[in-house]
């Protein structure tokens, strides 16, 4: 009885490791650039859970981000990807646990200095979203896709430097306060060939989830294929 106690506990502990992810390469215009290119990922791959912290701009403590020098030119209207692996190290085929599911977003903030804007405060507009659909999550479609997010960057941004903040979100624990397990970085872009026609209304990270959201405190397992889901966040930003 003891042994079978064990192996559950180190399966289930297993299976909680394996949620984690980050978000660790960029692909824009064609090019993947190499991992942490850009982007100030963390050398431990554990989500955030409280949604009131600063650290939900673009992650940080308990999950220690390294700054980035580099900035990534990305064209206005097109498709960028971003690349989300298990741990810094693994391949196309170790993303995340299918088990943990929920939605997918990508925000965006247009910033001074890219390099060294810390992302916390306003100016935040969401630019892409996946939540439920006949029985689908989208962090599985991430999954299935060999871990790329696709992200269409709006035509008719102003040119600049901006912060490219990509999240996954895990509800497998979303029954409880706190209990969804939030995963984002942050990519530091230059936006060009937009035509500046729009000015997005912006949002303040922390600010745009609560920890009641109907989207983060949720049973999952309750859910039937034709369940509706409520992404949270702010309103998707489309031109």
């Amino acid at each position: 009885m003891k042994a079978s106690v064990i192996l559950v506990g180190i399966a289930a502990s297993a299976s909680a490791v394996s949620a984690h992810t980050i978000f660790t390469q960029l692909t824009a215009d064609g090019k993947t650039y190499g991992v942490s290119y850009a982007i100030r990922t963390p050398s431990y791959d554990g989500p955030q859970t409280d949604v009131t912290a600063k650290n939900m701009a673009c992650n940080g403590a308990p999950n220690p981000t390294t700054s980035s020098d580099k900035i990534i030119t990305v064209t206005a209207g097109s498709n960028v990807s971003a690349v989300w692996r298990h741990t810094l190290e693994s391949g196309p085929n170790d993303v995340m646990d299918p088990g943990h599911k929920g939605p997918v977003m990508a925000y965006l903030k247009k910033v001074t200095d890219a390099k060294t804007d810390s992302g916390v405060g306003d100016g935040w507009f969401k630019i892409q979203e996946g939540g439920y659909k006949n029985g689908q999550w989208a962090t599985n479609e991430v999954i299935n896709n060999k871990g790329n997010q696709v992200i269409n960057i709006p035509s008719c941004l102003t040119n600049g430097q901006y912060l490219l903040r990509a999240e996954m979100v895990a509800l497998h624990g979303a029954r409880s306060t706190n209990g969804a397990q939030l995963y984002m970085e942050c990519a530091q872009i230059e936006i060009t060939g937009g035509t500046g026609t729009a000015k997005p209304k912006t949002y303040s990270i922390p600010g745009i989830y609560k920890s009641n959201d109907p989207g983060l405190l949720i049973d999952i397992y309750s859910m039937k294929t034709t369940s509706n889901y409520v992404i949270p966040g702010p309103p998707l930003f489309t031109c």
